[in-house]
């Protein structure tokens, strides 16, 4: 698939156990291995599921009140065992506060709503991970 259902990101080498990602659109993201302040894959995998869900929510709940506080908190437990390394044990936990009265009200009440259907149904990044994509490779000798 390509056009504008294609989705890419470039990724350079800058140093031992340190990589540069780069969009489409020129912005650059530092990743490393923990040993340096860079993000690693692990907490750009939490990122993305995190910012997914809440790039889907948020207009579904603005629509009614423009929240006064949203703040997602995203945690994992990366275990190894029988199936090699990955996470256990996901939680996403939301931070809401709309403004009182009808309008505020309703956001609440459609809060749970939305969450659900980001994570059922629009939410790219929580979709792939319940699907189970797989990545294919191929090796370029440059």
């Amino acid at each position: 698939m390509s056009g504008d259902t294609e989705r890419s990101v470039e990724l350079t080498r800058t140093g031992p156990s340190r990589y540069r990602a780069t969009n489409v659109r020129g912005t650059t993201l530092d990743i490393g291995d923990g040993s340096t302040d860079d993000f690693t894959p692990v907490e750009l995998l939490l990122v993305a599921l995190a910012g997914c869900t809440a790039l889907t929510v948020d207009p579904l709940v603005a629509r009614r009140a423009e929240p006064e506080t949203f703040d997602v908190h995203t945690r994992a437990d990366k275990i190894r065992d029988e199936l090699g390394n990955h996470l256990v044990d996901l939680l996403m936990r939301f931070d809401v506060a709309f403004p009182d009265g009808d309008d505020g009200e309703r956001a609440r009440a459609l809060l749970p709503d939305a969450i659900a259907k980001a994570e059922d149904r629009l939410c790219t990044v929580a979709r792939t991970l319940a699907i189970g994509a797989v990545a294919d490779v191929e090796i370029n000798d440059v």
